[in-house]
């Protein structure tokens, strides 16, 4: 099965391989970049937003995968680059936290897809070769919706700098529901 999707890879790639990993979180971005190559990709990796705009200026890639929060700054930033030096570039935003939001301000800025960590090479590798209006398949392992609100309520608890009472008002539940919530391990 994991050659099929490499042989069918190789040939849907095209002329130009080159792809850009921009992810602040180093083991992440080794292993997606092993597997990006194992599936025909020129993987060149950037670990801010300043080496990832560097790289989009200087060489811009044919394919992109892009983490929306990086520790100096927006992901965005880099789409952004990537689309004025190659518009026909193909361009994936990850996030560990998705929101329509977001979602909808990369796909605005032309991201082609948006996808929610955890990600693995096959979903990215879809979503990178899915062309026109074809919607790549769906993952193989989604989220669960359990670990899809846990993620919700900690971007917001994050975004209101930790204060539980703020974040409790922000989602219109009660402060000791949310603090038995933030107790609790994050669900599979």
């Amino acid at each position: 099965m994991e050659a099929d999707v490499q042989d069918r890879d190789a040939t849907e790639l095209g002329d130009d391989r080159s792809l850009l990993l921009v992810d602040d979180d180093e083991p992440f971005l080794r292993r997606l970049a092993r597997a990006m190559e194992k599936r025909g990709f020129e993987v060149e990796m950037a670990e801010s937003v300043a080496a990832g705009r560097a790289i989009a200026t200087a060489r811009p890639p044919a394919y992109a995968v892009v983490d929306l929060r990086l520790e100096d700054g927006n992901g965005l930033d880099v789409v952004e680059v990537l689309r004025e030096r190659r518009p026909d570039s193909r361009i994936v935003v990850l996030t560990g936290y998705g929101a329509i939001a977001t979602a909808v301000a990369a796909v605005k800025i032309g991201a082609t897809d948006y996808l929610s960590k955890p990600a693995d090479a096959n979903d990215i590798t879809n979503a990178l070769l899915a062309r026109g209006d074809e919607l790549p398949p769906p993952p193989e392992n989604p989220m669960s919706a359990d670990r899809v609100r846990w993620e919700h309520i900690q971007r917001v608890y994050e975004l209101c700098d930790r204060n539980v009472s703020e974040t409790a008002r922000r989602l219109n539940m009660h402060r000791r529901t949310l603090q038995r919530i933030l107790a609790k391990r994050s669900p599979k």
